[in-house]
């Protein structure tokens, strides 16, 4: 057996060599664009496991839902990194719930999410996008409080996840009458114009990308467009 020079046993903790995998993983990719933790340094993981939305792409939905943020409870469905959860509580969001259902990626939210020393007013819930929705409509039906604004960003190659996450926010009452559901997408696939109690009411393009916004109950924001 080999022993390190400085004279340690060289006996690693199972929790200590998890936080090293994590940490090799991690690399510094992003900054919060504006509000309180304005151009603070986010991270994300190496490789193709995460897809983050691009600075640019997040800058223009937060342009669109301007004031509509702040006071919001917030979801951040296939949160990734948490940029964009993180991004609405810079901006004055009340709550933001993080679902992610990639142990590392959690992790990794609670990482950046420490690293700005939030303590409170979020959740991250570690689960399959439907069943933390599930979990989250449960705690909310008992306190009777409804949320805002979603956001969902699943893999673009994974097409079954807008519909399973879109059906169940249009026939649930987890959402506030008048709340704002955004799915990025890839530019070239299109989204259903109505799910349940949801009305697409804009598409926002953007380079690849694209942002379906939907409302509840029909309320309108803008006519369909292009960031370009």
């Amino acid at each position: 057996m080999r022993f390190p020079a400085n004279g340690s046993s060289g006996i690693i903790s199972p929790a200590s060599a998890k936080r090293a995998e994590i940490r090799q993983l991690i690399s510094v990719f992003m900054r919060v664009i504006a509000g309180t933790y304005r151009s603070r340094v986010l991270r994300s993981l190496k490789g193709p496991a995460l897809r983050p939305t691009s600075d640019r792409l997040r800058e223009t939905l937060f342009n669109v839902l301007g004031s509509d943020v702040a006071g919001a409870r917030f979801v951040d469905l296939f949160a990734g990194t948490g940029a964009v959860g993180i991004e609405a509580l810079s901006r004055g969001a009340v709550e933001v719930v993080f679902i992610e259902n990639h142990p590392p990626a959690a992790a990794l939210i609670r990482s950046n999410l420490g690293s700005l020393s939030v303590r409170s007013g979020f959740q991250v819930l570690a689960s399959d996008v439907v069943r933390g929705l599930e979990k989250l409509a449960s705690r909310k039906q008992r306190a009777y409080q409804r949320f805002d604004c979603v956001f969902l960003d699943p893999p673009y190659s994974a097409a079954e996840q807008y519909a399973r996450v879109l059906e169940f926010l249009g026939s649930t009452d987890l959402l506030a009458s008048g709340a704002i559901v955004v799915a990025e997408h890839r530019r070239k696939f299109d989204l259903p114009e109505q799910v349940g109690a949801l009305r697409r009411v804009r598409v926002l393009r953007q380079g690849d990308a694209a942002l379906s916004f939907y409302r509840r109950d029909g309320a309108a924001i803008e006519e369909n467009g292009s960031a370009e």
